[in-house]
């Protein structure tokens, strides 16, 4: 194809899948989360099938664009808040995801046997519809981020982009799964994050244009933080056992 021939598709191809990436790592966070309720032979493999599913539910976003775009138009009025299918779907999700991050952290709350207890009780197909839904709504905020910035608005060049940057965050996941489930305070930090993404697709359902940078920024240096402080329990704890 001739677009493949000028330079500013390729540099449109990796301003998006680096895009992707940063926009899915919430979801990766929210995948590596409910898989730990699982036997852990099971999570990598579940953790690859639900981003199979969120490469599959955008590609199938991206092929119905025009459909997409076209859930923006308002259904009705609250107040003087204009409510589209669009607003529908990340209020719905923006609920979800808090409540089912507001219900981990009780979890964790009441302690480790009541984990495990829970790990007992959970089933892959439970788990998968989790992820479906959650998929669901991070593709569609996704995709309308996407369809902004590509060059000429290919659809083709948007779809390499998500295959690529689900392939990238396939080999990741299971290192930043592992490095959240060796911290507690990290799985605890995560969830935090998930709640702040959940109340931003409710603001943004609600028509209030939210700067994911500002988010971003927050959760960088938490996490920043953090990982000075388990460095820090670290040396403690070495010191401690020369001492003793």
């Amino acid at each position: 194809m001739d677009i493949f021939l000028d330079p500013q598709a390729w540099l449109s191809i990796l301003t998006l899948t680096l895009l992707e990436i940063v926009l899915g790592i919430d979801n990766i966070i929210f995948i590596s989360i409910v898989t730990d309720e699982l036997p852990e032979k099971q999570q990598p493999r579940v953790r690859n099938i639900g981003l199979l599913l969120a490469m599959g539910f955008r590609v199938g976003l991206l092929l119905i664009i025009n459909v997409i775009l076209g859930l923006t138009t308002t259904l009705f009025t609250i107040m003087e808040f204009e409510i589209s299918g669009k607003d529908l779907i990340l209020l719905g999700g923006g609920l979800f995801l808090m409540g089912k991050s507001v219900l981990e952290i009780h979890e964790k709350i009441r302690g480790h046997k009541a984990s495990k207890n829970k790990k007992k009780k959970a089933s892959v197909g439970s788990i998968l519809v989790q992820i479906i839904l959650l998929d669901l709504i991070f593709s569609f905020d996704s995709i309308l981020t996407a369809v902004g910035i590509a060059y000429k608005q290919e659809v083709i060049l948007m779809i390499i982009a998500v295959v690529i940057s689900i392939v990238v965050m396939m080999i990741f996941a299971g290192a930043i799964s592992r490095f959240i489930h060796k911290y507690p305070t990290m799985q605890v930090l995560a969830l935090a994050f998930l709640i702040l993404i959940g109340f931003m697709l409710m603001l943004e359902g609600l028509g209030e244009e939210i700067n994911k940078g500002y988010i971003y920024f927050a959760v960088c240096f938490s996490l920043m933080v953090e990982v000075v402080n388990i460095n820090i329990r670290k040396k403690r704890g070495m010191e401690k056992e020369i001492v003793d």
